[in-house]
């Protein structure tokens, strides 16, 4: 019996074995660049509701189109070749397709703009101008809008009509982009009215907002491109809201109230068309008007108010329970968290449809006197879908905890819900409007399942204050509990940003994993002023960006020590945008904690940040003089003891050049020998295949200097 054991266990260890070996292994490459080709999770891909149909149709491998009936058998109906045939164009793939009726769906690549009917096989074609853009269709799909440099136009779909909205010679007036630097919920220029014969539309005059030199490099000699930059405490835009009338060629204009330099965000139209709903921000941001507007742009009526001490930044537009009706839904964080308020056209709170302790996410349909909406649940680490009637009935439709996105059809009958969760790649299920699952549509494998990886670790720890705080934890494949290993945190720690989620990855990136299995502890703290958790939890640091931040990443460095396994003397960290200048303040404000520091994309002092997002968090330089003192990575300098690499793109547009180069040269000043490595014509972010050198960069420089 005892000869028997032993030989068991020997076949046992050579499975074992010959299992680990039979691992792959990831290299940085595939992790980098395979994210989200490589080993995506099999998704549905391009999924559209047919209007007034319980009818679907998505796209399977870009280029075939598949329709289905919801209890019903699915078909593939076209390939873009036959497209490509009867049209005289080129099309890869089905872009962004959008069904004008059950018949007929219109493509838009670049500036071309195709009708096609899939019963008759025919369709039309226009050609915009080559360098339109924001192109945008009416909600029927008969005309298109797009811009022109600083102007804006609109043309039929199938006949090409270059018809001008705005003829404005002056550079500094523009129309029909997004305005304030897309802050508040802002991410278009151009508003079609529910029938398209009205087109609303943003104008912003930047006369007085200063120029700031991007560097060509492209061109010989280098040129300069130069871009309107308001920084805090600066002059800028003064914005307007054009409303365009198709029929006469009439344009009227919306202008702001309470002072030349508020915003005007959260447009939208009422559904008989009469009306204008939007809200005016304060340069502040401390106080709102939510103004109700006719359709040729006077004002009518101020419907209520909103004031805080901190910020108030209204981020969605008026919803409409009913086609039938003007009474509209308005988010607000009012009572701390994001909530659903119920309003007559005239301002009269009728009701206040929720009372969620949790963050509401987005307002995904409305219609039938329901409102379908994303918020995260108990768990602040979800995306799930709820819908409330205006009775204030709310409902939870999706019961698998995970991260969701949804498309509601317009009877608000059917819902596509497509989800992943920390153990699900990827699901997609066609469900009833009571939740109830109708149909699986997909089920996909982990494509990782044959590559030497561990799982991630969530788990939440409580601040020195009690805050409880989510952390991420990825460790070596091999990982022993008895040897010491060195850490890599990973670092964002800005408003709206969540790095950790209940999702396939657990919202971290595969190179995270290529490290560890290096032999590092990668460690991602969500620390307070970060996304999804509440006004009282995102609010404490206004005035005094990085510096609650700090501590709480100081508690995840506990945190770490308390493991046994960490080596808290060899701790780098990582960091990009608003996590550069973390790991900044990181490295200066806490030296002798933090060994190695990457700085990407860092600001490095408040006031040569943008007046929108800068002036939310910390007031302008004069009413915080301070706070941005304090803050300035620039006057703390002069504390770094450790190894840090600088690294910025040279075309930023949205933390500018002078933020790390002033860091530097205050560096130089000091007599302080730091790292620096520029990414030529590269903006926020480095992209594409240059990808890959970015993160041999980061992850060499790590390794190489946390010994």
């Amino acid at each position: 019996m005892e000869l028997y054991r032993r030989f068991i266990l020997v076949l046992i260890s050579i499975f074992l074995i010959t299992n680990v070996d039979a691992q792959k292994e990831l290299t940085l490459e595939e992790a980098v660049l395979g994210q989200y080709q490589q080993f995506y999770p099999d998704h549905i891909f391009g999924f559209n509701w047919i209007e007034n149909q319980n009818k679907y149709a998505y796209l399977k491998q870009y280029q075939t189109l598949v329709v289905g009936m919801v209890e019903g058998e699915e078909k593939e109906v076209l390939h873009i070749s036959e497209v490509n045939e009867a049209l005289g164009v080129r099309f890869n793939y089905f872009a962004g397709i959008k069904w004008k009726d059950e018949h007929t769906f219109v493509l838009n690549l670049r500036n071309e703009v195709l009708t096609y009917n899939i019963d008759t096989k025919k369709g039309t074609k226009i050609e915009l101008p080559e360098n339109a853009e924001r192109i945008t269709f009416d909600h029927q799909y008969n005309n298109v809008a797009y811009t022109l440099d600083n102007n804006l136009f609109y043309s039929s779909v199938t006949k090409y009509e270059h018809i001008a909205v705005t003829k404005n010679d002056d550079s500094n007036i523009v129309s029909g982009q997004e305005i304030a630097r897309s802050e508040m919920g802002i991410t278009q220029g151009i508003f079609w009215s529910p029938t398209g014969e009205h087109l609303a539309f943003y104008q912003k005059d930047e006369s007085n907002v200063s120029d700031y030199p991007l560097l060509n490099i492209l061109e010989t000699p280098g040129t300069l491109n130069s871009i309107k930059y308001p920084m805090t405490g600066q002059p800028s835009e003064k914005a307007k809201l054009g409303i365009y009338n198709l029929k006469n060629a009439k344009t009227n204009f919306i202008s702001t109230e309470h002072g030349e330099e508020n915003y005007l965000t959260n447009v939208s139209w009422t559904p008989d068309e009469q009306f204008i709903i939007l809200a005016e921000v304060a340069r502040s941001q401390k106080h709102i008007w939510v103004q109700k507007y006719n359709a040729e742009g006077d004002l009518v009526k101020t419907l209520f108010e909103e004031k805080k001490d901190t910020w108030v930044e209204p981020e969605k537009p008026a919803h409409f329970p009913s086609k039938k009706s003007n009474d509209f839904v308005w988010v607000s964080e009012r009572d701390g968290f994001d909530n659903l308020y119920y309003y007559s056209i005239e301002g009269e709170l009728k009701s206040q449809l929720t009372s969620n302790a949790f963050m509401l996410k987005d307002i995904v349909a409305a219609h039938h006197g329901e409102v379908f909406f994303t918020a995260t649940g108990e768990n602040p680490l979800n995306t799930l879908l709820y819908k409330v009637n205006t009775k204030g009935k709310q409902v939870l439709l999706t019961k698998e905890l995970g991260t969701h996105s949804v498309d509601v059809n317009c009877t608000g009958e059917y819902i596509f819900d497509q989800f992943s969760a920390h153990d699900i790649p990827n699901k997609a299920v066609i469900r009833k409007s009571n939740g109830k699952l109708v149909k699986l549509m997909l089920e996909a494998e982990n494509k990782l399942a044959d590559y030497n990886l561990a799982k991630a670790e969530v788990k939440t720890i409580k601040s020195r204050d009690g805050v409880d705080l989510y952390t991420r934890t990825i460790k070596p494949r091999d990982f022993d509990s008895t040897k010491k290993y060195p850490v890599l945190i990973y670092v964002y720690g800005g408003p709206h940003a969540q790095l950790i989620t209940n999702s396939w990855y657990d919202g971290a990136s595969l190179w995270m994993h290529w490290l560890a299995n290096q032999g590092y502890i990668v460690f991602t703290l969500d620390n307070r002023g970060s996304g999804n958790r509440g006004v009282e939890f995102e609010h404490i640091i206004h005035r005094n960006l990085g510096v609650i931040e700090h501590q709480d990443q100081l508690d995840g460095v506990e945190y770490l020590s308390s493991l046994g396994y960490a080596d808290t003397s060899r701790i780098a960290v990582h960091g990009w945008s608003y996590g550069g200048f973390m790991t900044g303040t990181m490295m200066m404000k806490s030296p002798e904690v933090f060994k190695v520091g990457v700085a990407g994309g860092l600001v490095t002092d408040w006031k040569y940040y943008e007046a929108m997002y800068g002036e939310r968090y910390m007031d302008t330089p004069e009413e915080n003089k301070e706070g941005y003192e304090k803050t300035s990575l620039i006057n703390q300098a002069e504390n770094l003891k450790g190894d840090l690499l600088l690294i910025h793109g040279t075309s930023d547009p949205v933390v500018v050049m002078q933020h790390n180069l002033s860091l530097v040269k205050k560096f130089v000043d000091l007599g302080i020998q730091i790292d620096f490595f520029p990414y030529p014509m590269h903006e926020h972010n480095v992209r594409g295949k240059d990808r890959v050198h970015l993160m041999r960069k980061v992850l060499d420089y790590v390794i190489k200097n946390n010994q």
